[in-house]
C-alpha cells in the first residue's frame, strides 16, 4: 500500500525531472515527433495539464469537505480505482486511446506548457499535504470522463500521479530520441 508521504516524494521527484531533464529543452526537441501519431515532449506535459485542470480543483474540494480529526490510515481501492490505476501504471507497456478533449495531438504549444506542469505540481504537493486530515476513502470525485462515476479521494491522488510517471516517463523516451535523430 502507499502513503501520502510516498506519493509527495514522487511528485517531488517529477518536479526535479522536469525542471533537470525537460525546461531547457529548445523548442525543436520539445516539439520533435517520432510519427505524426505519436506525441511530443509538450504534448505529453498537455495531456497532464488537461487532466490537473479537472482533477486538481475536484480534489482540492473533496479535500476540504472531507477533512476530519480521525481519518483512514491509508488508501483502500475500488474496483474501479484498481482498473484505473493497473491501466496508467508505467509498467503496463500497453497503449491506451485517451479521449479526445484529452489528447493533446498537433497542438500548438510553447514552454507555457512546462510551466504550467510545473504549477500543478506544486498544486498536488500542496493536495497531498492537505490530505493527511482527509477521509481519503470517501468515494467522491467523479471520473473525468464518465461523471456518474466517483474514485475515492486516496485512490485519485494515486491514480494522478501514477498517470503523471507514466508520461514523464514517455517525454523522456521522446527526449532520448530526439537527442539521436538531431545529433
Amino acid at each position: 500500500m502507499i502513503t501520502l508521504e510516498q506519493l509527495e516524494q514522487m511528485v517531488s521527484g517529477q518536479y526535479q525531472t522536469i525542471v533537470s531533464e525537460i525546461s531547457s529543452l529548445d523548442n525543436s526537441l520539445l516539439n520533435y515527433k517520432s510519427a505524426p501519431e505519436s506525441w511530443s515532449i509538450l504534448e505529453c506535459l498537455e495531456h497532464l495539464n488537461r487532466y490537473s485542470r479537472y482533477y486538481n480543483p475536484a480534489l482540492a474540494k473533496a479535500i476540504t469537505k472531507h477533512t476530519s480529526n480521525n481519518s483512514a490510515p491509508g488508501i483502500s481501492y475500488s474496483w474501479l480505482g484498481k482498473k484505473s490505476l493497473e491501466m496508467v501504471r508505467p509498467q503496463n507497456g500497453k497503449k491506451h486511446k485517451t479521449v479526445k478533449h484529452m489528447n493533446p495531438a498537433n497542438s500548438q504549444l510553447s514552454t507555457a506548457t512546462i510551466t504550467e506542469f510545473l504549477e500543478h505540481l506544486q498544486d498536488l504537493e500542496n493536495l497531498l499535504r492537505s490530505a493527511k486530515t482527509a477521509n481519503l476513502n470517501k468515494k467522491v470525485i467523479p471520473v473525468e470522463f464518465f461523471k456518474l462515476l466517483k474514485m475515492r479521494i486516496g485512490e485519485t491522488l494515486e491514480f494522478i500521479v501514477t498517470h503523471q510517471e507514466r508520461h514523464l516517463q514517455q517525454a523522456l523516451r521522446v527526449k532520448q530520441e530526439a537527442v539521436l535523430v538531431t545529433s
